[in-house]
């Protein structure tokens, strides 16, 4: 439903891992301040798909491209389908869903195995459990920060062919481990990422004023 924002940021992100200001997938001071304890972490990991549609919004917001009309069309277009064809019952599943699917649900773990660092100095996490196999091996995640245009179906292969890059790097066999323990861990929260500042103010407004490194 957002795959033509999602580029744009997206792109920002593997060109600008980390960059405060610049790369919206770091969560906000606001989030690492008061989703501390197990029971907050568990709530702000339910509300992720809330936090991950808007913090861009507030963090680097874009004019809206053509592209995201479309998007946005074809997406209200289908959901009035929906509520046609099967009522608002039918939408309220959907919305329902999405909440669950990216919030406290075992493939979720994606979202704090990626970057989420649970092993000093390093940033970015492959996991190599089953679940790769529902969601086209989105789990090899260094390989994909890698080689960002090889298509997810071809990562396991790139792992084959280079072992001694990824196999003595810490990584993950489950992502339902990968919640638990960023949820009962004291020291793990939205605060635990890597951080930098390569960016002056002026490049990064400049930056924005273009739209971002795709429009």
């Amino acid at each position: 439903p957002s795959g033509a924002s999602f580029r744009r940021y997206h792109l920002e992100h593997h060109k600008f891992q980390g960059e405060e200001g610049v790369d919206v997938d770091l969560p906000t001071n606001w989030e690492g301040t008061v989703f501390t304890t197990p029971l907050r972490k568990a709530l702000w990991m339910f509300l992720q798909p809330l936090f991950y549609s808007i913090r861009p919004l507030i963090i680097s917001p874009k004019h809206i491209s053509r592209l995201e009309v479309i998007n946005i069309a074809a997406c209200v277009a289908f959901d009035l389908a929906i509520v046609y064809l099967f009522g608002i019952e039918g939408l309220l599943y959907l919305i329902c869903g999405t909440l669950l699917g990216m919030g406290i649900h075992p493939v979720a773990g994606h979202f704090i195995a990626e970057h989420y660092v649970m092993h000093e100095k390093q940033e970015t996490y492959s996991y190599y459990g089953p679940l790769n196999w529902l969601t086209f091996s989105v789990g090899y995640h260094n390989e994909h920060h890698d080689f960002a245009f090889i298509a997810g179906k071809n990562l396991p292969r790139l792992r084959e062919l280079a072992p001694e890059y990824y196999d003595n790097i810490p990584h993950y066999h489950s992502w339902v481990k990968v919640i638990y323990d960023y949820v009962m861990d004291p020291a793990l929260s939205p605060f635990s990422r890597t951080k930098r500042v390569t960016m002056s103010h002026t490049a990064i407004e400049e930056l924005r004023a273009r739209g971002g490194l795709v429009k």
